[in-house]
């Protein structure tokens, strides 16, 4: 049956999860960005006011250090030619289950439409609900790469904060299939679960594609003097704490 297509399409587990390198001196290399100033303890909220609107490079290096695999590693590319994309997809999301890493796909149309408004609005900042309470995350996007860290971890560390977990988007199937792959990549278990990863993906996503969602990505990115972060908690249907 198709739903056994793993075993035979997809490379062997043995390949090993993401390679992680020793860190650096003070932590995880990283190209220079602005650093929040000391005020940056506060609530999220405030956060706003104190990104600026330019100059932004990356705030932390999710893909160079971290060596993002190719899709050639992780699957048979010549074999995957002769599958329906929904048979493609079945085989990806199977691979993935249980082993550590998140896989999601998307239509073409869709991921066209994320490179195109990430293009000019990088950054925002998603909570993620725990128990009672929520944590806040901090995301940049630079396709075909998603990066997320703690935000409070950013706003403490600054260019030394460590990326939690690391996303790539495989556009090999894109005019082929109408298909990109998806792969989520937990840097450190113990700040974040599959589930919890899962969600973030979903989630980030969500405020790229849905157009009411998107706003406020703009406004954070273009606006910020104008950026409530409780405008962020009331479009998930969060309790604004």
């Amino acid at each position: 049956m198709w739903r056994r297509l793993p075993l035979r399409l997809l490379r062997s587990a043995a390949a090993g999860p993401l390679r992680i390198p020793a860190p650096s001196r003070g932590g995880w290399p990283v190209p220079t960005v602005p650093r929040l100033p000391a005020e940056a303890g506060a609530a999220p909220a405030d956060l706003a006011r104190w990104l600026p609107h330019r100059g932004y490079s990356q705030f932390a290096s999710g893909f160079t250090p971290l060596e993002p695999k190719t899709l050639g590693s992780i699957l048979d590319v010549e074999r995957a030619k002769g599958l329906s994309p929904e048979h493609l997809v079945a085989a990806w999301d199977d691979y993935h289950l249980g082993r550590g890493h998140i896989g999601a796909s998307m239509k073409a149309k869709l991921y066209h439409l994320l490179e195109q408004r990430s293009a000019t609005c990088r950054y925002f900042v998603i909570p993620l609900w725990r128990g009672s309470g929520y944590t806040t995350m901090f995301m940049q996007v630079q396709l075909p790469h998603m990066i997320f860290t703690g935000l409070e971890d950013y706003k403490a560390r600054g260019t030394q904060a460590s990326p939690y977990y690391t996303v790539t988007h495989y556009t090999e199937f894109a005019e082929t299939k109408d298909t990109v792959l998806v792969r989520g990549d937990v840097v450190f278990t113990s700040k974040l679960t599959d589930l919890e990863a899962k969600c973030l993906l979903e989630t980030a996503h969500s405020f790229y594609l849905n157009d009411a969602r998107y706003k406020l990505v703009e406004r954070f990115n273009k606006e910020t003097q104008d950026f409530e972060f409780k405008d962020v908690l009331q479009a998930l249907d969060m309790p604004t704490m």
